[in-house]
């Protein structure tokens, strides 16, 4: 696609995006509202959020009702809306939603002494509305645009605590670390687009297909790409931001980093690899295949679980134990991505539907410990299961599924990701895998032991805790599909192995 055939869409084409455009509106009366209001009815912003994101998410599972076999693209062909946009978009509403409505009781976020708090919840309409344009990029400049448009409104939601020393730091972290990537990423797609001289995806892929391009440009360009999707998705060796911008950010909003841009990348990695560098068969990039690209992920997959496994293990900081957690499981998804079948990608989509829920709930249990202990240190967590037995349950299923034990979504999720892996006789890879879980299995039950069976220190405060009603119903909806998706797991997988039906099309 060329700029030149950039036409202007239509209302029948525009109708297909509508979620995007209701939390365009949303994000503009959000802020709008909270100009109007400042400091005295900070619901308004909040109630503007939760509305347009509860109407786009109705709004995305009725168009999911109507089949994710279907294609659409908008916008010249630089927006596709088809089963995995679907797929991707509930799950970014979905995250979106739980993140506004914890949030709202997050004292990191509301306390007193917290200005601007309804540029928060703006922050975080625009943040959903623009991962999902990352997954629906079919054009190399949609595709960088969208992922700077992430990477903007991340910046400036990890330093939202202004007065806050560690959170500036993580912010300027942040700036600095996804300059640079972004620098890098965009000098490869830029000797992508002068060796094929197209922006559009299957024009790359059409002229990749022709054998006119050069091998070791190409060698060149994926690793640039590589390099700038990595950070985005905090894979080793660009992993090195995350656990202290995990760490400074708003604990609501590190649980959002760690779901949504997270998966925004993996979807962009999916679009562009498999859409573009796949060869026909949909099993490899065929005209790159005398370098062996496929280890090179493997490779990266097998160091990044490793890497965010051991280096977990020695975290006394619960907030910062998560951190590297996410990296590790990275490291897992990367698995099904390292040889582009319809069998990996499904695989894929279906540990980040599970992924994004337990990782999620497990960041909010947190956040509501935090507001009552001021601290995310494991030894405070000691007697938190007696003071708060339902919090202390619905965090040992978040982590007890992280860790991939039966009867819990993690477990399935694992499941089909080893059988994809093992069908292309990757099975180093695999043993690699299994014993990461174990090693896992160690550090999330050091603070299921903390919360149960470790006594709280002299002094120390153990009476109940109060938490509020909206935490216990979000943390419900969390936990909830936890354990379902562990028991019945067949619809939700059926929907991934649809979702990617015709995306290489």
């Amino acid at each position: 696609m060329e700029l030149t055939n950039l036409n202007i869409p239509s209302w029948s084409d525009l109708r297909h995006w509508l979620p995007e455009l209701i939390l365009c509106g949303t994000f503009l009366l959000a802020l709008l509202g909270d100009l109007v209001v400042r400091g005295r009815r900070i619901w308004v912003p909040f109630a503007i959020s939760v509305f347009g994101l509860a109407t786009a998410g109705a709004y995305a599972i009725a168009a999911a009702g109507h089949g994710f076999d279907m294609s659409h693209t908008i916008m010249g062909k630089m927006i596709v809306v088809d089963g995995t946009a679907i797929f991707f978009r509930l799950l970014f509403l979905f995250a979106g939603l739980a993140t506004v409505l914890f949030a709202w009781t997050s004292e990191e976020i509301m306390g007193p002494r917290r200005e601007n708090k309804g540029e928060f919840y703006a922050l975080v309409v625009l943040m959903t509305a623009a991962t999902m344009v990352m997954a629906e990029a079919r054009n190399l400049l949609m595709l960088f645009l969208a992922m700077e448009g992430v990477g903007l409104v991340s910046y400036v939601m990890a330093g939202y605590m202004r007065t806050s020393l560690r959170s500036t730091e993580a912010s300027l972290k942040y700036v600095l670390f996804g300059a640079v990537s972004s620098a890098i990423m965009l000098y490869g797609l830029s000797l992508l687009y002068g060796m094929t001289g197209s922006l559009d995806f299957d024009g790359i892929r059409t002229a990749l297909m022709s054998g006119q391009v050069n091998e070791f440009g190409m060698l060149v360009v994926v690793v640039l790409v590589l390099v700038g999707m990595s950070y985005k998705i905090a894979a080793v060796p660009l992993h090195y931001w995350a656990p202290d911008v995990y760490e400074g950010a708003p604990t609501p909003v590190a649980a959002l980093f760690s779901v949504g841009p997270k998966a925004a990348g993996f979807a962009l990695m999916i679009r562009l690899f498999y859409t573009s560098f796949a060869g026909s068969n949909g099993n490899a990039m065929q005209f790159v295949q005398n370098i062996n690209w496929p280890m090179l992920v493997a490779v990266m997959s097998a160091v990044t679980m490793t890497y965010g496994n051991l280096v977990a293990l020695r975290q006394e900081n619960v907030k910062r134990m998560l951190a590297y957690s996410s990296i590790a499981h990275v490291g897992y998804i990367l698995m099904g991505f390292v040889l582009l079948t319809s069998a990996g990608l499904a695989s894929i989509l279906f540990y980040l539907l599970v992924y994004t829920i337990m990782n999620l709930g497990a960041f909010l249990v947190v956040v509501a410990i935090n507001n009552h202990l001021k601290s995310e240190q494991l030894q405070d967590y000691a007697g938190i299961g007696f003071r708060a037995p339902w919090l202390g349950a619905m965090m040992t299923v978040f982590l007890a599924s992280l860790t991939g034990v039966p009867p819990f979504a993690g477990f399935v999720a694992k499941f089909y990701l080893f059988t994809a892996v093992m069908d292309q006789w990757l099975f180093w890879l695999v043993i690699i895998a299994a014993l990461n879980s174990v090693v896992s299995l160690y550090y999330y039950f050091k603070v299921i032991k903390a919360m149960f069976f470790t006594r709280p220190a002299e002094g120390a405060e153990t009476s109940p805790l109060r938490i509020h009603w909206l935490q216990y119903t979000v943390l419900a909806c969390l936990a909830v599909p936890t354990l379902a998706l562990g028991l019945f797991f067949e619809r939700f997988k059926a929907l991934a192995d649809a979702a990617v039906g015709l995306m290489g099309g």
